[in-house]
């Protein structure tokens, strides 16, 4: 027996089955629920573990590295008394670890300022403060029609095959918070990617400097699910301490939770437990929860943690659970469109069932400009009814469209071309997106533009001259 502070480590013998990545030990005492597990095999090997049930006598560990090779009669196990723990401090900016937060760059340890519980701590909620600072992602999709806002949680919805991680990839460089002093930090989480993403995005971050104020996690496609579980909150742990600890601004990204939300399904499988909708648990709604609340701002705090969880929506349905419930806690939803990326569109977001639940109190005077709401507005209208010109043409044929519905169906694809897609590399600055999208009204007469009061008609319209 070793003595860890207090509490005296025992070693159990006592491993009653095996099943999947989970191992039953019987006969147990004083052991608490998610505390953490080294099992030992007999040529000397070491695996982790965590605890996932006690009952009486019994605890049901989830192992790591995965059951294979163990020999139920000749195994250790012992209790470390303790949860799964992060050591953090500022040095964490700049390296890349693994889904269990070891450094995977080759980089010295971590010299920790202290270990933080990766479940973090509850926030009151009356400390918390509301949203209304705009972040500039540099993509106008975003920045000009759903805008975010500093303490938001905004998902983007994907399918597979889609460019989503050259967006977050994108967005992880660019994003920026307008007039402020305090530092900007990304946090980037990916779960159950494969080697070749994972490469893509460390290179990409070493390649523009983004690294420098990023801290990442990559857990891989042949990594244990388990791990995976722990990835997202592991990467919310760093983001805690950064914002509320070092006063910085945070951008968390998550990719892919569909890969999470599988791991969580396949441990649940191996638990026997009953199946929710689909085959994913009862419970998959608390435990996003549990991810996705930890984002926001706290009053007397300088520091936010935003995030922009990605997930790929399983034959891009979006009544499928994880998209679903997601779009229940979250504040709206970026959704990526097949049919833009078919026409060659980068980044192929479909604006109109987008939505961002805050953006009104990112946007105005003072934080972008008095005439955004307006002209996001306008632009929402104008190119619905572009698109529903361009649905009656197909139908009807050319010659059915009038002539203003013609301008609206040319509005349509100008607003596409120029305004939903730019280059993987630009950077728009929210005046330049802005006036992107007066540019596009001078393809409509003024008397269409009913969205848009007059006194800002008149100071910023282009006058057909200026074209």
């Amino acid at each position: 027996m070793a003595r860890e502070g207090k509490r005296l480590l025992k070693e159990y013998k006592t491993v009653a089955e095996v099943a999947g990545p989970l191992m039953l030990v019987e006969n147990v005492e004083g052991i608490t629920y998610q505390e953490l597990t080294e099992i030992e095999l007999p040529g000397g090997e070491i695996r982790r573990g965590q605890v996932l049930e006690v009952s009486g006598d019994t605890a049901l560990v989830q192992i790591f590295e995965g059951t294979s090779g163990i020999n139920i009669h000749e195994v250790k196990v012992r209790f470390l008394g303790k949860g799964i723990e992060l050591p953090v401090s500022l040095d964490i900016l700049g390296r890349v670890f693994d889904g269990m937060g070891r450094p995977r760059d080759k980089g010295p340890k971590i010299i920790p300022d202290k270990r933080l519980d990766i479940n973090g701590y509850p926030i009151n909620p009356y400390a918390r403060d509301y949203p209304s600072e705009f972040i500039q992602t540099g993509v106008s999709a975003i920045d000009g029609m759903n805008t975010m806002v500093r303490g938001q949680k905004l998902p983007i919805f994907s399918g597979s095959g889609l460019p989503h991680s050259r967006l977050a990839a994108q967005i992880a460089r660019q994003a920026k918070v307008l007039g402020t002093e305090e530092k900007f930090a990304v946090v980037f989480a990916a779960m159950g990617i494969t080697f070749e993403e994972a490469e893509y995005f460390i290179s990409d971050f070493r390649r523009t400097g983004a690294i420098e104020r990023a801290v990442i996690f990559i857990n891989l496609a042949d990594d244990p699910a388990i791990e995976r579980i722990a990835t997202p909150r592991l990467a919310l742990t760093a983001a805690e301490y950064l914002a509320f600890e070092q006063d910085m601004h945070v951008l968390v990204i998550l990719t892919d939770l569909t890969n999470y939300a599988e791991a969580l399904r396949e441990i649940s499988a191996a638990r026997k437990e009953v199946p929710g909708r689909r085959g994913y648990p009862g419970y998959l709604y608390t435990d996003l929860s549990s991810i996705y609340e930890r984002a926001g701002r706290i009053k007397g705090r300088k520091g936010s943690i935003t995030q922009l969880p990605i997930l790929t929506m399983p034959e891009d349905d979006k009544t499928h659970p994880i998209p679903d419930l997601t779009g229940y806690i979250t504040e709206g939803q970026i959704i990526i469109s097949r049919d833009l990326h078919r026409k060659g569109i980068y980044p192929p977001i479909d604006v109109l069932p987008s939505l961002s639940r805050l953006k009104d109190k990112g946007i105005g005077s003072g934080k972008t400009r008095e005439d955004h709401a307006d002209t996001m507005n306008q632009l929402y209208a104008a190119y619905a009814r572009g698109k529903e010109a361009k649905e009656l043409a197909a139908i009807l044929g050319e010659a059915a469209l009038t002539e203003i519905d013609k301008r609206f169906s040319q509005f349509a694809d100008e607003f596409e071309v120029r305004y939903v897609a730019q280059g993987e590399e630009q950077d728009r600055t929210i005046e330049e997106t802005l006036n992107l999208g007066w540019e596009l009204f001078t393809f409509l007469p003024r008397a269409e533009l009913k969205r848009i009061r007059d006194e800002y008609l008149d100071k910023y319209l282009p006058s057909p001259e200026e074209e």
